[in-house]
């Protein structure tokens, strides 16, 4: 059996994509709390294994690996079935442009754009015009999301590692919709896919943990 150490806290949106996507493969894990708060990223032997600093870092067998979507791509090329990673380089490009869209794209706009500048800063140190801008930017990728999720289940058929590379960000989005934080132009076909990751046991085990000590004053998780 695989054995997976992964190393960073539960709270980090990266971390969660490589907790959750062993989860839905069956496979046990084991996690240190490591990174914001609880520090670690600057020891030598962390560094060993991630030289950004940054967390995750996660042992797969023994082998230190970094980069939460190369992670998912691994586990699932070892565990996955044939919907969940297809073998066939076609058929799984047609789902890997989607998770490389979630993570290069979507995510970034997301997180840099939008999700930092409303949950990590105080209001006195927003950027009002730049919000504008992200939220803008933000609302044409949640609508090209939209569109596609209009005549598919999942990201492709089947549930798959594209929908985690894709989907574990979404508890944050429409988290800071629901508060009234961020207002997008309605997304139906989002909305749904969300509430279908949500019936996930592992989404709502591994994703759907709050990010409040985030916000300024918390505790940092």
């Amino acid at each position: 059996m695989t054995q997976i150490t992964v190393h960073g806290r539960a709270t980090s949106s990266n971390v969660q994509t490589v907790m959750w996507c062993a989860a839905e493969l069956g496979l046990p894990m084991t996690r240190h709390d490591v990174g914001g708060p609880y520090g670690g990223t600057d020891t030598p032997a962390y560094r060993a294994m991630n030289p950004n600093g940054l967390v995750p870092a996660v042992e797969v067998n023994g082998e230190p690996l970094f980069e939460s979507a190369a992670i998912v791509r691994c586990l699932a090329a070892m565990h996955g079935n044939e919907a969940f990673w297809p073998r066939d380089p076609l058929a799984r490009a047609r789902l890997d442009k989607w998770a490389e869209w979630g993570k290069v794209t979507f995510g970034i706009t997301f997180l840099q754009q939008v999700y930092i500048p409303l949950v990590r800063l105080t209001e006195a140190q927003r950027d009002p015009q730049a919000l504008a801008r992200g939220v803008v930017a933000l609302g044409r990728l949640v609508a090209i999301l939209d569109e596609h999720l209009a005549t598919s289940p999942w990201i492709g058929e089947d549930f798959s590692f594209a929908d985690i590379i894709v989907g574990h960000l979404l508890f944050r989005l429409h988290s800071i919709e629901e508060t009234g934080e961020l207002t997008l132009d309605p997304h139906p076909n989002v909305t749904r896919y969300y509430t279908d990751l949500k019936a996930r046991p592992a989404f709502a085990e591994h994703v759907m943990i709050s990010f409040d000590g985030q916000r300024p004053g918390g505790d940092g998780l």
